[in-house]
């Protein structure tokens, strides 16, 4: 069994705490997805995660590249760096956004269909859930044509599997254990 790494999840409650007590949430938001998106798309990473480098060059490097960072969003990730966590902070950015959307009420769900939902659906599922969970629904879409047709729909811990496939499979079941 895999442990997962928690200190993600820490650095970002420090952050949001900070963020929250100076009201600087959106800010803080937007810093660290700027950073993650630009850790992801480049060799950056491998610079800054390097230990072959010495540890000022690379501090010097962050400095840099995210200049234009607030000064608390540019000291977290100066923090990351020196002790060797840099490739954390993607992962740090969206515990951040998912404490800023549970701040404000928002749940995501996924729904996954075997053709590609039309803007007219997507609309039409997102207004059911939000109904379902009397919240508001960041809804992301995609796409398995190996569930023939019908929904499967993950709304934070709940499954809702109206798939053709799942169907198939509770009625094989149900077959198989005799239940029909």
């Amino acid at each position: 069994m895999a442990v997962r790494d928690s200190s993600p999840r820490r650095y970002a409650d420090a952050a949001f705490e900070i963020a929250t007590r100076d009201g600087t949430i959106e800010t803080w938001r937007r810093d660290l997805d700027g950073a993650a998106e630009a850790l992801e798309g480049s060799d950056l990473m491998a610079v800054l995660a390097n230990p072959a480098l010495p540890l000022e060059q690379r501090t010097d490097v962050a400095r840099k590249v995210f200049d234009g960072l607030s000064a608390p969003a540019r000291n977290l990730v100066l923090l990351l760096v020196r002790r060797g966590r840099i490739e954390q902070l993607p992962r740090v950015a969206a515990e951040f956004a998912r404490l800023d959307e549970r701040r404000q009420g928002i749940t995501r769900a996924t729904a996954t269909s075997a053709m590609p939902l039309t803007d007219t659906e997507v609309r039409a599922l997102t207004a059911r859930l939000e109904q379902m969970t009397g919240g508001r629904i960041a809804l992301q879409t995609d796409v398995d044509e190996g569930l023939i047709g019908g929904l499967v729909v993950r709304v934070g811990d709940r499954l809702i599997d109206g798939s053709v496939r799942g169907r198939l499979e509770r009625l094989r079941n149900q077959l198989a254990s005799g239940a029909l």
